[in-house]
């Protein structure tokens, strides 16, 4: 595997650890994304806000509260300062779209080179994603099948602990008349 493949690998799986889920979309906190582009936290925002036009509800949003704590519980730290510095205000997130979006009203080479991986960790979280559901799937159809397999095995199983229950029963003792018996119903010994 050559070099330059490498470096492509490692800097789309660390773009790709950044991706978090927030109302069942993906997407990247602002401070990330700003951090990937180069560029300070305020001064992406602030170029988002000039250009909202290009920012639609699907590309960008800012976070509420209980979104803002779903996603720390998400990266597993305590506080906010600890998730993306201090901040008086919830952050904004980006989906593939906005990130890209955004690396084009940056207009820095950096942001370009980087919205490369950005978009690749997308799309391969995407195809991870499509990956799973057709595991769950398979596992469905699988788990189904057993289930009737085991239907018929559970009967065929009752059938023979019953033959068995009867084997196990000893037999009913052969009942000799008692008293007398006459000669005819006596049957001859050899």
């Amino acid at each position: 595997m050559s070099s330059e493949l490498t470096d492509a690998r490692v800097a789309t799986d660390a773009v790709a650890s950044r991706i978090l889920v927030a109302r069942g979309l993906r997407i990247i906190v602002d401070a990330d994304l700003a951090a990937l582009y180069g560029v300070q936290t305020k001064r992406l925002n602030e170029q988002v806000r000039r250009n909202a036009e290009r920012f639609p509800p699907d590309f960008a949003f800012q976070l509420n509260q209980q979104e803002m704590a779903d996603l720390r519980s998400q990266i597993a730290t305590s506080s906010p300062t600890a998730a993306w510095g201090g901040r008086r205000h919830t952050p904004f997130v980006f989906t593939e779209h906005g990130a890209l979006m955004a690396s084009t009203v940056l207009n820095s080479p950096r942001a370009v080179e980087v919205s490369v991986f950005v978009v690749r960790a997308f799309v391969q979280l995407r195809e991870m994603s499509t990956g799973h559901k057709e595991l769950s799937r398979m596992l469905r159809d699988l788990e189904t099948r057993i289930k009737r397999k085991l239907a018929t095995q559970d009967e065929t199983i009752a059938e023979i602990l019953e033959a068995l229950r009867e084997l196990m029963e000893p037999p009913e003792p052969k009942k000799r008349p008692i008293g007398f018996v006459p000669l005819e119903e006596k049957k001859p010994k050899r």
